[in-house]
Parts: structure tokens; sequence; C-alpha cells
């Protein structure tokens, strides 16, 4: 096939606030296709916002809802992926996600993980011992402290028998959880010195001391406060979905790739 009838990749990420990596994909391959250029639509994600979708529309598997706690203890209606009898696909942000709550609500001291343990122990508790736990987009910066805590009154901290494996957004180190995001989720500067006291009070107490590891500050901490006390493993979530959606051979099969996300900075690459 010459490179004038390959296909353009169309690879976007969320533009965060603003559009899906759906909408994005969908809007670029139309634009292509008005002036004739085949498009292969390929969405993708990091762990955060639309990780389950992309997954879902590129492997299968059977949405389930759960009920759950959002970042503020109030109820909302969370969902997981069934990608068999015993994998499962969490993403935190379905249930304490900073786009589900208005932003002159947000309240980054009070923000809790707790909605995503909850989401871990129905998936658990329906049969998945591996779960993929897509950790980003998350409104909490506790260190992981209430999603723990759930799995400890389910008695699952130290259970051998299920596997986590953090899918991380960012590679931030633990202390840089509350310094470089938790302004965005509400918290004014003297509240970033609040939780940056907090966090490294409650890294001293786990089992495993996060601090100074990569990928750890993901999720407010949540991945690291899982890598130090659950056993769960830290694995960059950009490069794993885009192993379920075949992104490398559909590259090497296209003329050109175009991507992007809402904002394009060195995290980006």
């Amino acid at each position: 096939m010459s490179t004038a009838q390959r296909p353009v990749l169309v690879a976007p990420d969320k533009f965060k606030g603003t559009l899906s990596s759906r909408q994005v994909a969908g809007a670029v391959a139309e634009g292509l296709l008005r002036i004739g250029i085949v498009s292969d639509v390929c969405q993708i994600a990091d762990g955060g916002e639309g990780t389950i979708e992309t997954v879902q529309q590129a492997v299968g598997g059977e949405l389930v809802a759960a009920p759950a706690s959002d970042a503020l203890g109030r109820p909302t209606a969370a969902r997981y992926l069934r990608l068999s009898e015993r994998r499962a696909l969490i993403q935190t942000s379905d249930a304490i996600g900073l786009e589900l709550i208005a932003a002159g609500e947000r309240d980054a001291l009070a923000a809790s993980s707790r909605g995503a343990g909850q989401l871990l122990v129905a998936a658990a508790e329906a049969g998945a011992t591996a779960l993929q736990i897509g950790i980003g987009g998350t409104a909490s910066s506790d260190g992981g402290a209430g999603a723990l805590e759930v799995l400890r009154e389910a008695r699952l901290l130290g259970d051998e028998r299920v596997k986590l494996i953090a899918l991380c957004d960012v590679r931030a180190a633990w202390e840089q959880a509350a310094t470089v995001f938790a302004r965005q989720k509400g918290a004014t500067d003297d509240e970033v010195v609040v939780l940056e006291r907090r966090l490294g009070r409650f890294a001293a107490g786990l089992p495993k001391d996060p601090r100074g590891r990569m990928m750890t500050g993901a999720g407010g901490g949540l991945a690291g406060g899982l890598w130090a006390a659950a056993g769960a493993e830290l694995k960059s979530g950009a490069a794993w979905v885009l192993d379920q959606v075949d992104f490398t051979p559909r590259m090497l099969a296209a003329r050109a790739v175009i991507t992007g996300e809402g904002s394009l900075d060195r995290q980006t690459l």
C-alpha cells in the first residue's frame, strides 16, 4: 500500500473539561474525510477519565453498576468494567472524579478516596481476582487513606488471592501529590501545606514508604497508598491502554498520527 493510501491514525486523549477522546477523534476524522483522507480512529486514555470507555470499545467487556460514594461522601452511580470472569477494570474517577464535583463545592481537605475502595470491593466480591485500577482525575489527595479503610473493612488488605495493578496517569512521586496537583482540586496555598504535612505523616505509618518512588503521587497519592499497603503494582496507564487498543501496529500502518490532549506539556510525552 502506498503512503497516500494509508490512513491517518487519529489518536487523541481527552481534552479535559471540554471534550472527550471520542468527541475529539470524531471531529478530526470528519475534517479529514472532507478533504478525502481516510482515518483510523483510535481513542486513547491514561488511566483517568475515559479509560473504561476506551478499553471497552477496544476489547469488549461488560459494564457493571456499583454503588459508591463520591469524594465528598455523597452516593453516586459508579461502574466498573468486567473484562472476564476473573479480571476487572476500575476507573476511580468514575466514583471520586474531580469532574463529578462542581467547582464551587470542591474541598481538597475533606475529599476522600473511599469511593475508589468501594469499587474495588464490589469487583472483588463479584469474583474478580485481577483488578486493573485506572488512577487519575480524582478529587482526593488523601494518599488512598479512604480506599484503604474500605479494603481493610472488607478484609481485602493482604489477601494474596487478589492482585492489584494501579494504572497511573502521571509519573509524579508521593510528595508531589499535593504540591503539584492539589490546587487544581480546589486547594488554597495554605491548604496545600496542610495536605503535604498530612501526606507525610500518613506515609510514615504505611508498611512501605512511598516517598521518592515514581508514580506513587498519582490520584492524590492513591497509587502510593495501594502500593504501600495493598501490594499494588504500579504501571503507566497510558502504556497499558495503548497495548489494549493495539496502538503500535496501527501506528506503523498509518501515514501520519494526529494526537493531542487538553494541555500539551512535559507530562504529555
